[in-house]
């Protein structure tokens, strides 16, 4: 091959080169373009995510005396995805198990479901500064300081949500049309703070946290209420006979209930911490002995008696519990 078909062998295997770059450098640039770009979606989810948080808790901090903007942003309670009726996001903080440890079991706690008990959102918020400072691993939990924000943050805080329905009425229960229509028409004479809704799970709040139940699979829910100053219990033996000054006084349960849905029908143990007033808190002392007394109850219950074995229909939102029903 003479000198010209040398020199055209070369140029065409540069050019192929230049061009097999060219393409491979055109793929990368995509790729990179593709990661940037979901980069940029990413932080702009989180920025969003966290305006969504920030307002949040401007909000409960302007309603509540006992918690401030701080304390609610410090509390690490972050938008979960569930939304209420006005498109208000529902914060939960997790304290997950530690490394070193196995969990004695999973515990979910729930404050705020009715709007105007404002000291059952404080104190949970309060509670969730003992977590931060004194998680060791000893149970999983998660936290939800309310429920029921569209309530709380009303100019008058109301029980009910934003579509004036109850929430602690909202959850399933066998024959739930009859038995709601028993309860809400003849014994409370269609009382508008007792409202079960239009049917089981109606409300976009009762059904994330009944999601959520399905999700985590709780060994044990813990609700915060006033203002009756007691503890109520709901669910499968031993109930707390006492935490801090409140002692064991079954109230009994009601149609829709979450204590009626989660512990008679489900078996979950299910205890209310009905506080002594809905708006003022217990002391300092109180409140942490209240804490105290509830994590030792856990430790025995969890140690001493077996955990729930139940079976979630998330569709239909029905549950039983093996040998857990009574």
């Amino acid at each position: 091959m003479g000198i010209a078909g040398s020199d055209a062998r070369r140029d065409f295997c540069q050019n192929g080169a230049v061009k097999a770059f060219g393409r491979l450098t055109l793929v990368a640039a995509t790729a990179f373009a593709a990661l940037a770009a979901d980069a940029s979606a990413a932080g702009f989810l989180g920025s969003a995510i966290e305006g969504e948080r920030v307002i949040t808790c401007q909000q409960i901090g302007r309603k509540l005396g006992s918690v401030s903007v701080e304390q609610c942003l410090d509390s690490g309670a972050r938008p979960t995805g569930g939304q209420t009726v006005s498109g208000t996001p529902l914060l939960m903080r997790e304290y997950p198990p530690v490394q070193s440890r196995r969990p004695l079991g999973r515990i979910l706690l729930v404050g705020g479901i009715h709007g105007d008990e404002y000291s059952a959102v404080s104190i949970v918020f309060k509670w969730m500064e003992m977590l931060e400072e004194f998680h060791s691993g000893i149970f999983h939990w998660r936290v939800v300081p309310l429920l029921n924000p569209d309530g709380l943050l009303q100019r008058r805080a109301i029980r009910m949500n934003a579509n004036g329905v109850d929430l602690n009425r909202n959850f399933p229960t066998p024959d739930w049309h009859a038995a709601t229509e028993d309860y809400w028409i003849r014994r409370t004479s269609r009382n508008p703070r007792r409202y079960p809704g239009a049917g089981p799970l109606s409300e976009p709040e009762s059904r994330w946290l009944a999601a959520e139940i399905a999700r985590f699979r709780p060994d044990v829910v813990v609700s915060v209420h006033a203002p009756h100053s007691v503890v109520d219990y709901d669910g499968p033996p031993e109930p707390p006979e006492r935490l801090g000054p409140l002692s064991l006084h079954i109230l009994g349960t009601y149609p829709g209930s979450l204590g009626r849905w989660a512990g008679v029908h489900m078996g979950l143990p299910v205890v209310t911490i009905e506080l002594p007033s809905a708006g003022s808190m217990p002391t300092i002392s109180e409140q942490k002995k209240i804490w105290v007394d509830l994590v030792a109850w856990l430790k025995r219950r969890l140690t001493e008696q077996p955990r729930p074995d139940w079976t979630f229909d998330a569709m239909t939102a029905t549950a039983s519990a093996a040998g857990g029903s009574r």
